[in-house]
């Protein structure tokens, strides 16, 4: 951090608190060089990821879509909403993680089916059922004779 008395950018932090209910954290810090005392404040980037679609098109990523859609495959199914829930969580975290702005539809789609894999095999099939498009039957079993193969 850079001194604004004598542009030192050595300084150590002497006090450190959460402002605004937790949203900011407000640092006193002092130069090494000149000794005098300044104060800053450290805030939360919050970038947005942007979804490509398969039509091109761009919009914000909804959680709540994810949620709902995996919600969906996972009906009259034993996975609990914890399960559901903690899934979204990885995948958002995942998506956060990564230095990319922009993730493709398809790549979420993917990760949504890594999970639901892990979860329950009979959700993971309705979801790509839905997310792949499957044409015919043989489209479908294809898809669950790779899952019987992954198995062996």
């Amino acid at each position: 951090m850079k001194c604004p008395f004598c542009g030192c950018e050595e300084s150590k932090v002497i006090d450190s608190r959460p402002t605004d209910e937790g949203e900011r954290i407000r640092r006193r810090r002092e130069c090494n060089s000149c000794r005098k005392r300044f104060t800053t404040y450290e805030i939360i980037e919050n970038v947005p990821i942007i979804v490509v679609k398969k039509d091109k098109s761009r919009e914000v990523f909804d959680r709540s879509k994810l949620f709902s859609g995996m919600l969906r495959a996972c009906e009259k199914r034993p996975v609990s909403l914890d399960e559901i829930e903690k899934a979204v969580d990885l995948i958002e975290t995942e998506l956060q993680n990564s230095l990319d702005r922009e993730v493709t539809s398809v790549h979420i789609g993917e990760l949504a089916m890594d999970k639901l894999k892990d979860l329950d095999e009979v959700a993971y099939v309705r979801f790509a059922s839905v997310y792949r498009q499957f044409k015919d039957i043989n489209t479908f079993m294809d898809e669950l004779a790779k899952l019987l193969s992954e198995k062996k």
